[in-house]
């Protein structure tokens, strides 16, 4: 087995991942929520909608002007919730690879990794 496996780095990085995942996942939930509420209809003073819209509105604001609301017959489509889901999922890949850059590495597999890379 390779030594970067065993280094003191190994355990920490996996535990940031595993954070990170964590708050990506609970956000996607939120906005799946957003976006099924949105879409079924749901009443937006009830008090469950009301909470979803309100935590995930700081999310999708940066986003709300960048496409139409869809309406179909009291259904709303909410392409930003969707947008809004994919820069948050790129944001979550992008955090891990730099943890997974700061994991310890030997002389060898490095040169093995470089190698691969020029092919």
């Amino acid at each position: 087995m390779d030594s970067s496996f065993n280094s003191s780095t190994t355990k920490p990085l996996y535990r940031g991942t595993q954070a990170v995942w964590y708050v990506f996942g609970f956000l996607e939930i939120l906005l799946a929520f957003r976006f099924v509420l949105k879409l079924l209809g749901a009443n937006p003073d009830a008090g469950f909608s009301n909470f979803v819209y309100g935590i995930t509105y700081v999310f999708t604001q940066p986003f709300i002007s960048v496409f139409s609301i869809t309406y179909v017959e009291g259904s709303i489509i909410e392409w930003t919730t969707l947008l809004t889901m994919f820069v948050f999922w790129v944001i979550a890949i992008g955090i891990i690879k730099l943890f997974v850059m700061s994991k310890t590495v030997s002389t060898s597999e490095a040169a093995v990794k470089l190698e691969d890379q020029d092919n």
